[in-house]
């Protein structure tokens, strides 16, 4: 969070709160077997998730589709940008015999931003969601959605898809937009955020990172722009650069700050609140479908 009096960030270092736990459990231990040797796509591993232990303990796992090499190059971002290699149109069978065979309650489904593609990915997306359903039935599940560019028919095959929850996150402020998503627009957001709820999608969810040089004030009035959409679930975070290529670290929030954040939340009316350091976008996802 931005020095308000002085705009001037000192140096940082990692306060004593951010200490994340080694991961451990026989869920963890064989969800971790399952994914190496089957080669699958976790943003729990891609992104460096510092959840992933205690995420996977409780039988939930977030499975990223069309590749792993994303059209854009987000500053804040740890997966890789360049050229995608070709669809594959058998990926929908394959995390779904995945989360079959890894016996996964809740999953999550990201993707990297194809906007090399006519349709953005969506076809993949709502394939990809129907084939889980047809072979996990008891699976409930949340997609964790780009903007598509704001087209809305790319949008709508995930709104035909119905999962329990759709995500898309603001990320940021709306001053930071440009230097931290670079191609993505805070507004568009906004609006897919608004479209997901107006076509009848029951759960509705953003998420944001802090210590990126955002004021209080910007904070506050982004997590009103996101609950303006009848948003219905706010995470809240703090970034960790995931490397030196990546956008700095200017403050670390504490730990009275994030629950700050989250009574302010409850008091906006967002049916969950997620606020603190480790927080990321699919913490406690199991929970938010309720």
């Amino acid at each position: 969070m931005e020095n308000s009096s002085n705009n001037i960030f000192p140096p940082v270092g990692k306060p004593k709160w951010l200490r994340v736990k080694l991961p451990t459990g026989k869920n963890y231990t064989e969800l971790r077997s399952l994914v190496d040797k089957y080669k699958l796509n976790t943003i729990c591993t891609s992104g460096s998730c510092p959840n992933m232990g205690e995420c996977w303990g409780e039988g939930t796992a977030t499975f990223m589709i069309l590749g792993n090499i994303c059209t854009r190059s987000c500053g804040f971002c740890g997966v890789k940008t360049g050229r995608p290699e070709d669809v594959d149109w058998d990926e929908p069978e394959k995390v779904a015999r995945s989360i079959k065979l890894m016996n996964i309650k809740h999953a999550v489904i990201t993707s990297v931003d194809r906007d090399d593609l006519k349709d953005m990915g969506s076809i993949i997306w709502q394939e990809t969601v129907e084939a889980i359903r047809r072979m996990n039935p008891q699976t409930t599940l949340e997609t964790l959605i780009p903007d598509f560019q704001g087209i809305h028919k790319h949008i709508d095959r995930i709104v035909e898809a119905n999962p329990e929850v759709v995500s898309h996150n603001m990320e940021t402020v709306r001053r930071l937009t440009r230097e931290v998503r670079i191609q993505a627009k805070y507004d568009r957001s906004l609006e897919v955020l608004n479209y997901l709820k107006e076509q009848g999608i029951r759960r509705t969810k953003s998420g944001i990172m802090l210590g990126l040089g955002e004021t209080q004030e910007e904070v506050i009035e982004t997590m009103h722009d996101i609950r303006n959409q009848n948003v219905d679930i706010i995470t809240i975070g703090q970034y960790l650069q995931p490397s030196k290529k990546h956008l700095p670290v200017k403050y670390f929030v504490t730990p009275d700050e994030f629950a700050k954040y989250e009574q302010i939340g409850k008091e906006l009316g967002f049916r969950h609140v997620e606020s603190g350091a480790l927080v990321r976008s699919s913490y406690h996802a199991e929970k938010h479908i309720l």
